[in-house]
């Protein structure tokens, strides 16, 4: 059995790329100099002339070479690595609760406000001791 492989549509690839670049058609058409309608049968054909994919490839901010060889699978399986490798290291909810938080910084921050309070209380009382003395 041999597996027949598909040609690479450059037309789908580019239009792949500029939704990935969240760029409109309409974009894409002015970046090149051309009409949306344009944009709109490149994206629809099999194959582009090299002059055209240059000047599209580089208005897309990519090599011609990443257009011709792009691949949805390849996007997909970075996309599943990437999550699946840092999965166990995300964490995607909250682990205490923010209000326990804030209320256990205000109790040490009443706690230090008390004894400020207290270390400015003895330093009056030592100081109208000293002046008792004299």
């Amino acid at each position: 059995m041999s597996k027949a492989t598909k040609p690479n549509h450059i037309g789908r690839n580019i239009s792949r790329i500029r939704e990935l670049r969240d760029m409109k058609q309409e974009a894409l058409a002015i970046a090149i100099g051309t009409s949306q309608q344009s944009i709109s049968i490149i994206e629809g054909s099999e194959s582009v002339d090299d002059e055209k994919l240059k000047a599209i490839a580089e208005a897309l901010g990519v090599p011609a070479e990443v257009i011709r060889n792009f691949s949805e699978e390849a996007v997909f399986n970075i996309i599943g690595n990437t999550y699946q490798d840092n999965a166990s290291s995300v964490n995607h909810g909250c682990t205490f609760n923010p209000l326990d938080k804030l209320l256990e910084a205000f109790d040490k921050n009443e706690k230090l406000y008390e004894r400020l309070v207290e270390a400015e209380k003895e330093k009056v009382a030592l100081l109208e001791k000293l002046l008792d003395k004299k």
